[in-house]
């Protein structure tokens, strides 16, 4: 007589409602630490955060998979007080967190930086055992509910989508400070839902360590800005006030009234001489510390230091010109192209809070004034150069901090922009462009390779003729025409830059040596090699090296620089560092730009994150120890397929992520659209899964044929859709953006739950869940250093191959006796638990999977 199985569907569920809102809280941390980063340090230091998650989920699948019968014996206490624990492990965490004075600018000093290490280390010490509970916790419920596999990831996926949903939306009300204690909430609220007799005792622990988390937080230190940031010497300048404030997960915005706040415009030495008034006092907008414009004050906007700015140049060029600015400096280019002659404007400020300041004010500091000569286009600066069509424009004005206001803003300046503002100007128009040149001439010879690649695609086949290049100590115009540059031009630019003291870096057929007797502005060139000056008098390191740029040939800075063009494939403006000189850079880290130091970080999370990996991937030696030395056969496929889910996984996240920056023109907005959409639809598959755990094999592949179209699409139409549909409305592509995640992000909540439930039930259920999380870890730094320097399309190539790995290593027999509910005693033993006790413990750390005629069998065995 054949045993009934008990229905474990209702007790399964019930349990998964505390899944659901841990996952929720502990996403919702994970986010919230990032932005305290982004504000109290630099951004580029929240990779760490991803880390230690990554790091600690790992860590708890290892310790699991050691002590899996421990931890299933005693899942029901577990599962009791791990919220608790979280709740304290979290607040103490922050609360070290913020005390740590890590100082990222004497990590870059040789002699200081042996104690910012240990400074790091410290944010690991603080955080580590937060994130190693969140893992256990959820390692226990696979665990514990290991027939349900597909249901469990499912809550799991949805309830971290809906946390950072949360998060996201938390940012528009909460202070940046202030987010991780409120995403306390959660975690604390998971007790209420425990099923089971000891939920009151739970619940009761978990309110006793939120009121003692949050004593912990409100009643310490408050964080702060550190002394380093932009915003630290301006804030604390006697008389100093913070006039307006705006939260948004794209930043923290602090509109700031201070004496020392001027319009940020390079201007002439000479300007007393010439009778020209300086830049006049504004407001600074800072966001997350770092001051990103200059708002005006009461009353009409003043640009009268106009025509001695380095920008001015191509308004002598070009009279009465009709201009699409790019970039509005919260309207001082406006007045200025005003005052230089503009017949007609149309601005685009890809910064969102930028452009609400113009049209709504921001705080004391009023709208741009209304003006029939000046029209403000919706999208970033290719929707509106397609949009205008040929012959349009005399000039295209590239603002200087452009790049600089708003992570999407950096496609301003690819290849296929440069492209776009070509194609729209009138014959004799000009682009102009501004390059930063305090850190490195190199940016300028980077825009520099990317104009000639635009103008060879459009049938130029001598871009030096069609470029001028003119600068000051500290910044770079260039001048970029499909109109070969006339004497009468080249006249007009060298006596408008002797006036300034500007100098002229190229005019086509310049001697570079003549020209150094007659420079304004010494620009020495300097060796990266030795950190020293190679020049012996007045030099232009600029000069010295356009002609070999413009000629498609190597040049000095090229040997330790990328001097290459940016394109939608790879815009990363501030990319120039090579890598594979690890050594050098290391030995040069002081004079490095803040702004580089980005790459440095994700090769160092990658290298401690591959160590992490290579460390999980061997733990089934410790499983066969703890077996007592039993001679199972193992099985090696899911140290292949996991890893290769979690790698590949975050690579189609990544690109996502980035192309739905440029196609919203806003990093923030797109970062959560697809995180957000990813994990549901992911969580949706999941539960899918639970549905084909008798032919995973044929589910799999339905899967990578989904996946392997999706990537071939991606890569085949995906720019010329995005190229095509710019000029919609953004509510309109965020849809789009959503409709695209859908699909793939479906598949991809497949294969994961499919291979748990090929695993069974043993200690390669918890393992085979931290190398999914071991190797996100991984996914992270090497999806960044991957679209640097290769591309984003190449993340789609490599998860390509990836997801086909899986498939091809994933065995095609299901394990269906572990699918199926076999015999359960009808009264558990434990009586605290309200799930069935797990299966005894097995000492093989991978079962042999079981044929379906061993299934049948077991179920048909007498009680």
């Amino acid at each position: 007589m054949t045993a009934a199985a008990p229905d474990l569907t209702g007790k399964t569920r019930a349990a998964l409602i505390p899944l659901f809102l841990i996952a929720m809280g502990v996403v919702g941390i994970e986010n919230a630490l990032t932005r305290y980063f982004a504000v109290a340090k630099w951004s580029e230091y929240g990779y760490w955060i991803i880390s230690i998650v990554m790091a600690g989920f790992a860590l708890s699948g290892v310790v699991t998979a050691l002590f899996r019968d421990s931890v299933a014996r005693h899942g029901v206490i577990l599962r009791t007080i791990l919220p608790a624990a979280m709740v304290i492990a979290a607040a103490v965490g922050y609360q070290l967190v913020t005390a740590n004075p890590f100082n990222p600018l004497q990590l870059q000093n040789p002699t200081t930086w042996p104690d910012q290490v240990k400074n790091i280390g410290l944010y690991y010490a603080a955080l580590l055992p937060f994130f190693f509970l969140a893992g256990l916790y959820i390692s226990l419920i696979f665990v514990l509910n290991h027939r349900e596999i597909g249901r469990v990831y499912g809550y799991d996926l949805i309830g971290a989508g809906l946390g950072a949903a949360l998060a996201l939306g938390l940012m528009f009300v909460v202070h940046p400070f202030l987010l991780a204690p409120v995403l306390l909430v959660p975690l604390a609220l998971s007790t209420l839902f425990q099923p089971g007799r000891l939920n009151w005792l739970g619940a009761g622990l978990a309110g006793a360590a939120l009121v003692a988390g949050e004593a912990i937080l409100f009643l310490g230190a408050p964080p702060a800005f550190s002394e380093f940031k932009a915003i630290y010497a301006p804030l604390n300048t006697p008389g100093a006030a913070v006039v307006a404030e705006i939260r948004q997960p794209r930043g923290h915005y602090l509109l700031l009234e201070n004496f020392t706040e001027r319009v940020d415009a390079d201007v002439s030495n000479n300007a007393g001489l010439m009778g020209i008034a300086g830049p006049p006092s504004t407001y600074g907008l800072y966001r997350d510390g770092n001051r990103i414009a200059s708002l005006p004050r009461a009353g009409p906007l003043d640009a009268a230091y106009a025509p001695s700015a380095l920008s001015a140049a191509p308004y002598a060029l070009r009279q009465s010109p009709t201009v699409l600015l790019v970039g509005l400096s919260g309207g001082f280019r406006v007045a200025e192209a005003l005052t230089l002659g503009a017949s007609s404007i149309d601005g685009v400020e890809g910064e969102p809070v930028l452009r609400h300041a113009l049209t709504a004010g921001l705080g004391p500091s009023p709208a741009l004034a209304v003006d029939a000569r000046v029209t403000l286009l919706d999208g970033g600066p290719i929707a509106a150069a397609w949009r205008a069509g040929p012959n349009s424009y005399d000039i295209i004005d590239v603002s200087a901090d452009f790049v600089d206001a708003a992570p999407a803003n950096v496609t301003g300046v690819t290849e296929e922009a440069l492209a776009a503002y070509l194609a729209a100007l009138k014959p004799g128009g000009a682009v102009s462009i501004s390059v930063s040149i305090r850190d490195f001439p190199v940016y300028a010879l980077r825009v520099l390779s990317t104009a000639r690649q635009a103008l060879l695609a459009k049938g130029i086949a001598d871009p030096s003729a069609h470029v001028l290049i003119y600068r000051s100590a500290w910044n770079a115009r260039i001048l970029i025409s499909p109109t070969a540059w006339s004497p009468e031009d080249v006249a007009v630019l060298q006596a408008w830059c002797a006036e300034r003291s500007f100098d002229v870096s190229w005019r086509p057929g310049m001697d570079v040596v003549a020209a150094r007797a007659a420079l304004f502005n010494d620009l020495p060139s300097v060796s990266f090699e030795t950190g020293q000056m190679t020049s012996d008098g007045p030099d232009d390191a600029i000069a010295n090296e356009v002609a070999a740029v413009l000629g498609g040939r190597p040049s000095p800075s090229s040997e330790a620089f990328h001097v290459r063009p940016a394109t939608l494939d790879r815009p990363a403006f501030y990319s120039s560092l090579r890598l594979e000189r690890l050594d050098t850079l290391i030995k040069r880290l002081e004079v490095l730009p803040q702004a580089e130091i980005g790459a440095l970080v994700n090769i160092a999370v990658l290298g401690q994150a591959i160590v992490i990996a290579l460390l999980v991937l061997a733990a089934p030696a410790l499983f066969r120890r703890r077996a007592g030395g039993v001679n199972e056969k193992s099985k090696v496929w899911p140290a292949l397929y996991f890893p290769a889910l979690g790698l590949g996984f975050l690579l189609v996240e990544i690109f996502l992520i980035d192309k739905a920056a440029f196609y919203l023109n806003d990093y923030s907005s797109a970062f959560a659209l697809v995180l957000t959409a990813m994990l549901i639809f992911s969580g949706l598959g999941s539960m899918i899964a639970g549905q084909c755990a008798r032919m995973p094999k044929a589910a799999s592949l339905i899967g990578l044929i989904v996946v392997l179209g999706w990537i071939g699409a991606m890569l085949v139409g995906a720019e010329d859709f995005m190229m095509r549909t710019l000029d919609q409305s953004w509510a309109m592509k965020a849809g789009l953006v959503v409709l695209a995640a859908a699909p793939v992000s479906l598949a991809l909540g497949l294969p994961f739950p499919l291979g748990l439930i090929q695993v069974g039930d043993g200690r390669a259920l918890p393992w085979a869940w931290g190398l999914n999380g071991a190797f996100s870890v991984v996914a992270t730094p090497l999806a960044n250093l991957m679209s640097r320097d290769v591309g984003f399309s190449s993340l789609l190539i490599v998860a390509a191959g990836l997801y086909a790995l899986a498939f091809l290593v994933l065995p095609v027999a299901a394990a269906v006796r572990k699918t199926i509910p076999v015999f359960e005693p009808a009264v558990p033993t434990n009586p605290f638990a309200d799930l069935p006790d797990p299966e005894p413990a097995r000492l093989d750390p991978f079962p042999a999977q079981t044929g379906p005629s061993q299934s049948v069998q077991s179920q048909t065995s007498p009680a």
